[in-house]
């Protein structure tokens, strides 16, 4: 048995999804992660964050990378391509949270996503991975993309079918949903780059982008890329004649909280993404595809895996049911262990094989790329009343990371 590598890491950020990838990290087995220390902007949060887990709190972003071999990217997408560029050029590897980047208004105090145009918020996006892929090719370290639906264990599952079947994809469907973030910064186009299409949309897109990648390299040696994409996008929750019952956030400020995507591949087939925060039952996360040879249907959450049936709200006061749930009262959807069949554990495994041992990632820097080219270009389609806008897409791996090109 070959003896485990140890790898030293560091977490930026010290909120809701620093937490996350730490428990996470808790569970590789097949290398020694050693967590050194945090770094956030936050000094009071940052410094709770550390006490509670027993590692050092850094007191900036330079110190932190001087430490480790690894860092985790765990701060709002505004923040993504600085500290990921900045690690990269240390030659570090990157574990960077979804979405990769994105456009985060023109610096005015009055900016307005409902205001902004869509093709400056486009060409700003690329350029930003531009950045990034240029810092990734002149490092020796890579950028792992967090997209927990990538190693979610029913997409896997569906990446082996399409491994050993050579089956043709030829339509997936997919959504998230439920009732709106707990995020303060969520309400802010300037502050995550969007709405719903990016915040929710990103997952069962990355997820439908990634099935379609290991189609065709399984068949062809090539991976099947976006070549269009048209889309709508709406604020239901700021319309006027909204009614308000008091189960679905309300409070954006400028963002879309409905959106659907038809992406058509650069084979001819297709895939439809939807995510909204108007969707009440806890979170509803899907995708459905449709091959030439067989069906798959992966429930991520909620699923079958445990049901339970609780007749008064008070017995389960101290039991987690399921993400966002509005009651735990009557029949649920109970997760046994949702961090597992999301995919959180199996994403930390693999990037941490790959950095310690060099295994091919499942989710990397070009998926990353492509996603937010067809997220923005979605949003420049909502802006034109659905017409269909071509995808860029990158070419090249770390090292030989190309610059966008139409497909």
């Amino acid at each position: 048995m070959k003896q485990k590598k140890t790898v030293r890491t560091g977490i930026v950020g010290a909120g809701f999804s620093a937490t996350f990838h730490f428990e996470a990290l808790e569970k590789v087995y097949r290398t020694n992660v050693e967590v050194v220390g945090v770094f956030a902007a936050n000094r009071e949060q940052a410094a709770a964050y550390a006490q509670k887990r027993g590692i050092r709190d850094f007191e900036c972003l330079e110190a932190l990378l001087d430490a480790v071999d690894v860092v985790h990217v765990c701060v709002p997408p505004m923040f993504h391509e600085p500290i990921a560029v900045a690690a990269l050029a240390r030659d570090k590897f990157v574990v960077c949270e979804k979405p990769l980047t994105g456009y985060f208004g023109d610096g005015s105090p009055d900016f307005h996503w409902d205001r902004a145009d869509k093709r400056v918020a486009l060409e700003s996006a690329l350029a930003s991975v531009e950045r990034i892929l240029a810092a990734e090719r002149k490092s020796k370290g890579r950028l792992l993309y967090a997209e927990n639906w990538v190693h979610a264990p029913s997409i896997q599952k569906e990446r082996e079918i399409l491994e050993k079947t050579g089956g043709q994809i030829l339509w997936i469907h997919g959504e998230e949903a439920h009732s709106g973030s707990h995020s303060v910064d969520y309400a802010y186009a300037a502050r995550c780059g969007g709405g719903v299409l990016i915040g929710k949309g990103c997952h069962p897109l990355s997820a439908a982008l990634y099935l379609k990648r290991v189609e065709g390299r399984a068949r062809d040696g090539r991976p099947i890329r976006p070549r269009t994409v048209s889309a709508r996008t709406h604020a239901i929750t700021r319309l006027p004649t909204f009614r308000d019952a008091g189960h679905i956030r309300k409070d954006y400020y400028d963002i879309d909280d409905f959106s659907m995507m038809h992406v058509e591949f650069d084979d001819g087939t297709i895939a439809t993404i939807f995510a909204s925060d108007i969707v009440l039952g806890g979170i509803h996360n899907w995708l459905e595809v449709c091959a030439n040879n067989h069906r798959t249907i992966c429930n991520i959450n909620p699923n079958t895996a445990m049901q339970t049936y609780n007749p008064r709200e008070e017995y389960f006061k101290d039991i987690y049911v399921v993400e966002k749930i509005g009651t735990k009262q009557g029949w649920a959807s109970t997760s046994p262990d949702e961090d597992w069949f999301t995919g959180y554990p199996q994403e930390m495994e693999a990037f941490y094989r790959t950095i310690a041992y060099g295994q091919a990632p499942e989710s990397d820097s070009l998926l990353a790329a492509d996603s937010i080219s067809t997220i923005y270009s979605a949003y420049l389609s909502a802006s034109r009343g659905g017409t269909a806008v071509e995808v860029r897409t990158f070419e090249g791996g770390p090292g030989e990371a190309a610059p966008a090109k139409a497909t």
